[in-house]
């Protein structure tokens, strides 16, 4: 009998040693995420002082002149295409412009930094801003600045890329990519969908340039004649984009509809489909004016934007 005894106590001692280490364990997992809680807010502290800060805005502001210069060479390249010269109208084709100009290298690094810190920028403002906004309208705002921080990344990228020497052709990926989702399950349906969302941003700045909407994105506007230039520089620039992106969704949403990866060229084959259609001489060069206009207006806008 006594040896029974003993065997339960030793069993239950055995029980409150495992039941105590575990609650030892579980004390230490609790202060652990509990250090690390106080060390990710000291963290996202020191981001939003950094991004409040007077030196990263103006990097930022930095920023918008950097997307409004690559968007008034692409307005460029378009004129003299629509006048017959030869040329690609994307990205990829004011950056080699950029490229060769004295000092282009220059150019590209800071606008490679500046881009990449209006990245950020809009990343602190979907992390930080709006917190005491509505559910509704804080997640919109957030939704919105996420977008703008992968568009001006995407910036970011190309000038890093052409800075460091290197190149990209960017009809050539847009038809990869569109081969290589047409190629995938469901790809054809999640083309049509980029095209969509496309056609809708399109449709945005449509709307943005009809009704100057831009003006809330910026401060205290010059009064007279400049004030005047910046409005039509706005509303035209915004008009010429929304019209462009929309005719590239389109092109997207016929090559899915045809499984023809060709069909999808980017902005370039875009507005050369545009060149060939009746009067598409015309319609190009009242784009490509518009474009170089949306070009000056965010290089204008770079130290008037409210931030």
């Amino acid at each position: 009998m006594p040896h029974i005894v003993e065997k339960y106590k030793s069993h239950n001692d055995g029980w409150w040693i495992v039941q105590h280490e575990m609650e030892r364990s579980t004390q230490k997992w609790k202060t652990l995420a509990r250090d690390l809680g106080r060390v990710a807010m000291r963290v996202f502290g020191r981001l939003e002082d950094a991004a409040d800060s007077r030196t990263f805005e103006v990097c930022a502001r930095i920023g918008y002149s950097a997307n409004g210069l690559l968007h008034f060479v692409v307005g460029v390249i378009a004129v003299s295409v629509a006048a017959g010269a030869r040329g690609d109208i994307e990205r990829s084709g004011a950056l080699e412009a950029l490229a060769d100009l004295p000092g282009g290298y220059i150019l590209l690094w800071t606008s490679f930094l500046g881009a990449a810190a209006l990245a950020v920028f809009q990343l602190s403002e979907a992390a930080f801003r709006w917190k005491h906004r509505d559910k509704k309208e804080k997640v919109m705002k957030r939704l919105k600045a996420g977008f703008k921080a992968t568009a001006y990344a995407a910036v970011s990228v190309s000038f890093g890329v052409y800075a460091l020497g290197g190149e990209t052709d960017s009809s050539a990926q847009a038809r990869k990519l569109t081969a290589d989702l047409l190629a995938a399950p469901l790809g054809a349906a999640l083309l049509i969908a980029v095209g969509v969302g496309i056609i809708a941003i399109g449709c945005y700045h449509l709307f943005k340039g009809a009704t100057k909407g831009y003006r809330k994105d910026l401060g205290t506007l010059p009064q007279g004649p400049r004030g005047a230039v910046i409005h039509i520089l706005g509303s035209v620039g915004y008009l010429a984009k929304g019209f462009a992106l929309a005719v590239v969704g389109a092109l997207i949403i016929v090559a899915a509809v045809t499984a023809s990866p060709e069909d999808s060229t980017g902005l370039d084959g875009a507005l050369k489909a545009l060149q060939g259609q009746f009067l598409g001489t015309v319609a190009l060069s009242i784009v490509a004016i518009g474009l170089v206009c949306y070009g000056l207006y965010s290089i204008i806008r770079a130290p008037l934007d409210r931030m």
